[in-house]
């Protein structure tokens, strides 16, 4: 975006007409002056989620290569299954916590203090994690369960703001989600560059610092523009009655306390965790929620015939978003591996960290983003605009390309013996169909959900999203580790068994659209 810096933060003109009320997108307390033509706020959550998304992404990939690292190397030379487990659940648990953090922020903190609490966890679990790798092994997994807890109470409502500074809705408001979204993308770009040569070349101590510093920077900025820029906008919960209060302030204790109990016996040696069979049973609880939830819906629900069809074609789309995800969120783990083992980084002489190939993806997303938008728009504008399931389709399709693209990698490794080292050209590949995939389903997945949901579960679809990706996350940690120099031959079998399923699942997917399509015609257009 060519614009000059001095067109960023305008003051409003001399001959600005003043009103008692705050016009839209401002509020008591909050400057007058624009960001991008948008409300000041949108600055402060656009810098404060650059720098959390520059943290979580800046550890997220660089996890699996230090806990697979050999000891003597500072790792902790955990086999790849467990390391890539373990990567899974953190990331599920990231999307579960997206639920009760908001309703802790709905029902008692606020939307802005959550953001400052959870940032403060999240920069504690950073420092936490960055000190285990002096002392002692167990400050790394407290370091994760507070990054964990941190985000949950931080993701969910920087957005919720974000939508707040628009009351008026409309195209206003998307213009802004698409400035804030670009600032998401920054940081996950900036953050494997910076962490990746840190931790990989210098130590793995100053990797996982720098992603701590990323979030002191953005507590910061947030500490010292919010009541400037966001006036009162999420300051008071929803909630105001002192007796729910104490309710909810009971059952957060309790689950504090059970974490601590839990990571007390932990430590002790009185239990032991299996990563892998804890992430199996964590997918089998979530498809068996989900089940639950659906089959409520269905019969205890009090929906009316129309709203039943719309949650079938919702449950659909929890399918083969979980399908997705179970490829796309390989990324950071066996794809990850990949990049280390069986890529040749070496660049006019110099070999690049590991980690700067998980930044082709966010440059794709922020070079094609507009196109796709501009894409469905035209379409749109033409009456040729694919429905969701259609759109879902071509997202299955496209990242199952990608994975071919892996399986042929892969078997060029396995032609060498494991002793070649193929082209980064071919991860780059990987990322670009994925990233096709991930524009083609991603936002049209929120977007439909959104859509979809009746009227009074609106939220809990929302919740329904996240339990997907969810799913996902765990899925792709429990079959990541399959690429592992020991057992070569598992390698084309996981590619090969991830295009296969991802295919499949277009396939399905594609041949719904029609019948769907027949099932929904009862069903206002802006609602399918």
């Amino acid at each position: 975006m060519a614009r000059d810096s001095k067109d960023v933060f305008q003051q409003p003109s001399a001959g600005t007409v003043t009103h008692d009320e705050p016009p839209p997108g401002l509020f008591r307390g909050a400057s007058k002056r624009t960001f991008f033509g948008q409300p000041v706020g949108l600055s402060t959550l656009f810098f404060t989620e650059m720098w959390e998304r520059f943290s979580f992404y800046g550890i997220r990939p660089l996890l699996v290569l230090f806990m697979t690292a050999a000891i003597t190397s500072g790792g902790f030379g955990f086999d790849r299954e467990t390391a890539s487990s373990i990567v899974g659940i953190y990331a599920a648990c990231v999307y579960l916590t997206a639920l009760p953090g908001g309703w802790i922020a709905d029902r008692l903190l606020g939307l802005r203090r959550a953001i400052w609490y959870g940032g403060v966890l999240i920069a504690l679990g950073h420092l936490s994690i960055a000190l285990s790798i002096k002392f002692a092994h167990s400050a790394f997994f407290i370091g994760l369960i507070l990054i964990v807890l941190g985000t949950g109470l931080l993701k969910p409502n920087i957005s919720a703001i974000v939508g707040d500074l628009y009351p008026e809705g409309g195209s206003r408001r998307d213009a802004g989600f698409s400035i804030f979204y670009m600032g998401i993308n920054i940081g996950a770009l900036v953050a494997p560059l910076v962490t990746g040569y840190l931790g990989e070349r210098v130590g793995w101590h100053l990797g996982f610092g720098a992603a701590g510093v990323g979030m002191l920077i953005g507590l910061i900025t947030y500490r010292l523009r919010a009541d400037k820029t966001l006036g009162d906008v999420g300051v008071a919960p929803a909630s105001t009655d002192p007796a729910e209060h104490r309710r909810i302030k009971l059952i957060v204790g309790a689950s504090i306390g059970i974490i601590v109990l839990l990571v007390v016996l932990t430590m002790s040696g009185l239990m032991h965790i299996n990563p892998v069979s804890m992430a199996q049973k964590m997918t089998l609880v979530i498809v068996a929620m989900a089940l639950v939830y659906f089959i409520y819906l269905f019969v205890g629900g009090g929906l009316d015939i129309e709203d039943k069809k719309r949650v079938v074609v919702i449950i659909l789309l929890f399918i083969f978003a979980a399908i997705f995800w179970s490829g796309f969120e390989q990324a950071p783990t066996s794809l990850n591996l990949f990049a280390r083992d069986y890529t040749n980084r070496v660049v006019f002489g110099w070999e690049m960290p590991t980690l700067w190939l998980q930044a082709a993806n966010s440059v794709f997303v922020i070079a094609l983003a507009p196109v796709f938008a501009a894409l469905w728009i035209g379409l749109g504008n033409r009456g040729k605009d694919p429905s969701s399931v259609a759109k879902f389709a071509w997202g299955l399709f496209f990242a199952g390309l990608g994975f071919v693209v892996m399986l042929i990698a892969s078997n060029i490794v396995i032609k060498g013996g494991g002793n070649v080292r193929v082209s980064p050209w071919w991860l780059v590949l990987s990322y670009l169909f994925q990233t096709f995939g991930e524009l083609s389903l991603s936002p049209v997945g929120l977007s439909s959900m959104t859509k979809l949901a009746p009227f009074k579960f609106k939220g809990q679809m929302m919740g329904v999203w996240f339990m997907a990706a969810a799913l996902g996350n765990l899925i792709a940690g429990l079959v990541g580790g399959h690429v592992d120099p020991e057992k070569l031959q598992e390698m084309p079998i996981l590619f090969r068994q991830t295009s296969i399923s991802l295919f499949i699942a277009a396939v399905v997917c594609g041949l719904l659209v029609f019948p769907l399509r027949k099932m929904m015609r009862g069903v206002p257009a802006g609602n399918r």
